[in-house]
């Protein structure tokens, strides 16, 4: 199968759930999950900081069973192993990660690739590496990650949006509050973690985010 075109991806990354386990408030990640899908989040990123391997290959391939019948695909964070062993559809790397280059050798030709970049310097070395999306990281503050770069701001993401083609996937402290003018700045897609994982009603919380598109 063929690599998806830039086109395809942009349209796959629209609301793009990226998962917490800490922000759940005690329920059910399938449930929360599902419950966005519903809701109409287009991706789901797996992000497992804690979890051992075997328990995150198992819970990769339950979510993973449970999205493709749905047409929304399966990213996982940091994880080429993991992808491999559950047949995700994407895999995201950041900067320390495995090099994009390495992982597209590895990875089938139909998976695709998301690279987080945190400098114009990243975006311009993304130009000639074999990526199918950016993660413009963070866009604004975020209690839920702490190992970032200082934020790029609307004015940074609109300078990311002007030195490249690639769809943008904006993250970092979105909200329903800004994300219309995280769209209006340049990004393709919105990555929301606490305004899906934390909502009282995701599913809600989700169609309100698909509304702005």
């Amino acid at each position: 199968m063929a690599r998806p075109n830039r086109a395809a991806v942009a349209d796959l990354v629209r609301l793009y759930l990226v998962t917490d386990q800490q922000a759940l408030r005690g329920r059910n990640l399938t449930d929360v999950v599902m419950a966005a899908v519903q809701g109409g989040a287009t991706c789901v990123q797996l992000r497992e900081k804690t979890s051992n391997t075997r328990d995150f290959v198992a819970l990769a391939c339950a979510l993973n069973d449970l999205l493709t019948p749905l047409g929304v695909p399966l990213v996982i964070n940091d994880r080429i192993d993991v992808a491999l062993a559950c047949g995700a559809q994407g895999v995201h790397l950041g900067q320390s990660d495995m090099p994009v280059e390495l992982a597209r050798q590895l990875l089938p030709a139909q998976v695709f690739i998301g690279l987080s970049v945190e400098s114009l310097d990243d975006v311009h070395r993304a130009a000639s590496w074999p990526v199918d999306y950016l993660g413009v990281s963070p866009v604004f503050p975020t209690p839920t990650k702490t190992d970032t770069a200082p934020p790029w701001g609307l004015a940074g993401l609109s300078a990311v949006r002007a030195v490249t083609d690639l769809p943008l996937v904006a993250i970092g402290g979105i909200h329903l509050s800004n994300a219309a003018e995280v769209l209006a700045a340049g990004a393709n897609g919105l990555a929301v973690v606490s305004a899906l994982c934390s909502a009282d009603d995701p599913a809600a919380a989700a169609r309100a985010f698909r509304a702005l598109f």
